[in-house]
Protein backbone atom coordinates (compact mmCIF):
# COMPACT_ATOMS: atom_id res chain seq x y z
CA UNK A 1 0.00 0.00 0.00
CA UNK A 2 1.14 3.74 -0.90
CA UNK A 3 1.69 5.83 -3.27
CA UNK A 4 4.43 8.43 -4.70
CA UNK A 5 3.52 11.45 -3.74
CA UNK A 6 6.51 13.37 -5.05
CA UNK A 7 5.79 11.78 -8.58
CA UNK A 8 2.21 12.98 -8.92
CA UNK A 9 3.31 16.19 -7.78
CA UNK A 10 6.28 16.93 -10.38
CA UNK A 11 3.98 15.42 -13.03
CA UNK A 12 0.69 18.07 -12.40
CA UNK A 13 2.08 20.86 -11.04
CA UNK A 14 2.03 24.14 -12.94
CA UNK A 15 5.68 25.79 -11.97
CA UNK A 16 8.70 23.85 -9.94
CA UNK A 17 7.53 25.17 -6.92
CA UNK A 18 3.76 24.40 -6.87
CA UNK A 19 3.27 21.78 -4.36
CA UNK A 20 -0.57 22.45 -3.61
CA UNK A 21 -3.08 24.04 -6.29
CA UNK A 22 -5.97 22.63 -7.13
CA UNK A 23 -4.70 20.31 -9.98
CA UNK A 24 -1.70 18.75 -7.78
CA UNK A 25 -4.38 18.60 -4.83
CA UNK A 26 -6.46 16.41 -6.82
CA UNK A 27 -4.14 14.41 -8.74
CA UNK A 28 -2.75 12.96 -4.98
CA UNK A 29 -6.62 12.20 -3.90
CA UNK A 30 -6.71 10.24 -6.74
CA UNK A 31 -3.30 8.52 -5.85
CA UNK A 32 -4.82 8.20 -2.31
CA UNK A 33 -7.97 7.13 -3.13
CA UNK A 34 -6.45 4.40 -5.45
CA UNK A 35 -4.17 2.79 -3.83
CA UNK A 36 -7.52 2.87 -0.81
CA UNK A 37 -9.29 1.03 -3.13
CA UNK A 38 -6.60 -1.56 -3.24
CA UNK A 39 -6.64 -1.67 0.45
CA UNK A 40 -10.48 -2.31 0.69
CA UNK A 41 -10.43 -5.16 -1.56
CA UNK A 42 -8.11 -7.18 0.93
CA UNK A 43 -9.87 -5.88 4.43
CA UNK A 44 -13.33 -5.89 3.92
CA UNK A 45 -14.76 -4.80 7.27
CA UNK A 46 -12.58 -1.79 7.92
CA UNK A 47 -15.15 0.74 8.10
CA UNK A 48 -13.28 3.13 9.64
CA UNK A 49 -11.13 3.60 6.76
CA UNK A 50 -13.99 3.79 4.72
CA UNK A 51 -14.97 6.42 5.98
CA UNK A 52 -11.89 8.67 5.39
CA UNK A 53 -11.72 7.13 1.97
CA UNK A 54 -15.35 8.46 1.65
CA UNK A 55 -14.13 12.14 2.96
CA UNK A 56 -11.49 11.78 0.33
CA UNK A 57 -13.45 11.55 -2.60
CA UNK A 58 -16.05 14.35 -1.53
CA UNK A 59 -12.72 16.59 -1.03
CA UNK A 60 -11.54 15.50 -5.02
CA UNK A 61 -15.26 16.05 -6.16
CA UNK A 62 -15.07 20.14 -4.29
CA UNK A 63 -12.00 20.47 -6.06
CA UNK A 64 -12.50 19.22 -9.36
CA UNK A 65 -16.53 21.50 -9.09
CA UNK A 66 -13.56 24.64 -8.17
CA UNK A 67 -11.60 23.54 -11.22
CA UNK A 68 -14.25 23.47 -13.56
CA UNK A 69 -16.18 26.68 -12.78
CA UNK A 70 -12.56 28.49 -12.59
CA UNK A 71 -10.21 26.60 -15.39
CA UNK A 72 -12.80 24.26 -17.58
CA UNK A 73 -9.71 23.09 -20.15
CA UNK A 74 -7.82 22.36 -17.34
CA UNK A 75 -10.27 20.58 -15.60
CA UNK A 76 -11.16 18.52 -18.79
CA UNK A 77 -7.36 17.79 -19.41
CA UNK A 78 -6.95 16.90 -15.70
CA UNK A 79 -9.63 14.32 -15.97
CA UNK A 80 -8.37 12.85 -19.13
CA UNK A 81 -4.85 12.52 -17.85
CA UNK A 82 -6.23 10.84 -14.29
CA UNK A 83 -8.89 8.94 -16.35
CA UNK A 84 -11.94 10.03 -13.70
CA UNK A 85 -15.57 9.77 -15.57
CA UNK A 86 -17.06 12.76 -15.89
Amino acid sequence: MGFDKQTAVKKYQINPSDTGSARVQVALLTERINSLTEHFRTHVKDHHGRRGLLGMVDKRKSLLQYLKRTDLDGYRKLIDELGLRH
